[in-house]
């Protein structure tokens, strides 16, 4: 095995942990900044239901938590995506560069893109071991 292929597990945790701080961070400013209350309002404001506001933001922070820790990662990436594809949405009549007004569709199709890259590659090295779910197959156990 070469030094290069010896390392590059390292650039799966370096994308999970990198996703995990993204998630939590964008979840906490919902929480903390725009308040749940301002986030209900710009959901409901783009068309979506208001509730879906609070499952954001505990996905976001609750995944991202599970990110950084590498705790049930394959699971976590999946049941992330709906959230990065509801962005996609909201950004879709912006245009593509994300400093546009209202920000582009870019950069949420390009986590679309990461967060299922990372649900195939599944935790990499430096993750916490999670109790196995019953009812899990163990492929998507890491």
């Amino acid at each position: 095995m070469s030094r290069t292929d010896q390392y590059a597990p390292y650039g799966i945790t370096l994308l999970r942990v990198s996703l995990g701080i993204l998630f939590l961070s964008h979840g906490l400013l919902k929480l903390l900044v725009f308040t749940p209350a301002g986030t209900v309002g710009f959901f409901e404001s783009v068309g979506f239901p208001g509730f879906f506001a609070y499952l954001t933001i505990l996905a976001e922070i609750g995944g991202g938590t599970f990110l950084i820790a590498g705790v049930y990662t394959r699971i976590t990436s999946l049941a992330l995506l709906p959230v990065v594809i509801g962005a996609s949405f909201v950004h879709l009549p912006n245009g593509w560069v994300f400093s546009a007004e209202g920000g582009g569709w870019e950069f949420p199709v390009y986590l679309i893109t990461t967060v299922a890259a990372q649900a195939v590659l599944g935790s990499g090295p430096l993750a916490l071991k999670a109790p196995r779910l019953p009812v899990l197959p163990q492929a998507l156990a890491s």
